[in-house]
């Protein structure tokens, strides 16, 4: 695995337009209402390696991944790919696929896990024989931990965690190296989802896979993750290696994240609550955005919106940290 970065990601900013109709406006006298589910991104992530953005529900994470496979173009910003080394010598943009949340939505159910696994070879013509084809649909279903009699069956006849193996064989299919993860475990049980982040972690040593991996959990991420992004409304407030981030978190957010990690030899221990909810992304309050729920905020954080300041490895977005 290489270092040379396999996603570059500067300024991504993604914004939609909320306003009520154009008449209505004009007779209540209303503004323009702009929801900004991503702020000024920027990010890179080496080749072969795993780049995890993790925050509440409504911060902008599934916005961000859907920026990355472009289907949600970004208001502002750019996001660029690397190139990768083909076994002929070609150099080309790298395929970039993405694994959804809900294993039960993501699939057709009209169609046979063969057929579902084999339509990004047809339509991207990695093989025209069906020979070939049924052969590979055979090897991909065996990579994921799955059988090659399951070809003919449909995907109401699988649990959760076998449908998100299907997922990632349909992603594996289109011979993908960037994999955009848009928290993958989140709707499967907790045992199935180690089995599900061991089978990524074994694919990515495997094939030399990159992912980014989004999710609202970190203890999901703590052992996938070579590199993590805090995201709160829209922004990145604290980012760094994984390692560091865990041992030594700086943003309030993020410890009051860490907080809500079981952990087995303290059960008991003493916790800082996680207290009130996410502000509007369309009605951000004044200066930090995380100053309400902080319990080390002070004027100047009420005031004045902190910009994410590089300390070595580390980036972080707070006064008072």
């Amino acid at each position: 695995m290489s270092e040379t970065p396999a996603i570059t990601v500067t300024g991504a900013t993604c914004h939609f337009d909320v306003s009520p109709p154009w008449l209505d406006r004009v007779l209540r006298r209303a503004p323009r209402r702009i929801l900004r589910a991503v702020e000024d991104v920027n990010f890179t992530v080496p080749s072969g390696k795993t780049f995890s953005v993790v925050g509440e529900s409504g911060c902008g994470k599934s916005t961000l991944a859907r920026m990355m496979v472009g289907l949600q173009p970004p208001t502002a910003g750019s996001i660029s790919f690397g190139t990768v080394t083909r076994a002929d010598g070609t150099i080309v943009p790298p395929r970039v696929q993405m694994i959804f949340q809900d294993p039960y939505a993501s699939l057709n159910p009209r169609w046979r896990v063969g057929d579902i696994i084999a339509e990004p070879i047809r339509e991207l013509k990695l093989m025209t024989d069906e020979v070939q084809i049924a052969a590979r649909i055979a090897e991909l279903l065996k990579t994921v931990g799955l059988s090659p009699a399951d070809a003919r069956r449909f995907p109401h006849e699988f649990s959760g965690g076998q449908r998100q193996r299907i997922s990632i064989a349909r992603a594996l299919a289109t011979e993908a190296d960037i994999l955009v993860c848009d928290e993958p475990t989140s709707a499967l049980d907790v045992s199935v989802q180690a089995q599900i982040l061991n089978l990524m972690r074994r694919l990515q040593q495997q094939f030399g896979l990159t992912y980014l991996f989004i999710s609202h959990n970190l203890s999901v991420v703590r052992h996938m993750s070579d590199e993590i992004a805090i995201m709160y409304l829209g922004r990145f407030v604290e980012t760094g290696p994984a390692d560091e981030i865990f041992a030594q978190p700086r943003h309030p957010y993020t410890r009051l994240l860490l907080d809500t990690i079981p952990n087995v030899e303290a059960p008991n221990r003493a916790r800082q609550p996680m207290a009130g909810e996410v502000p509007s992304p369309i009605a951000p309050p004044p200066g930090c955005p995380f100053h309400p729920r902080c319990g080390i905020a002070t004027a100047r954080c009420r005031e004045d919106r902190p910009m994410l300041r590089q300390e070595k490895a580390r980036a972080l977005a707070c006064h008072e940290a």
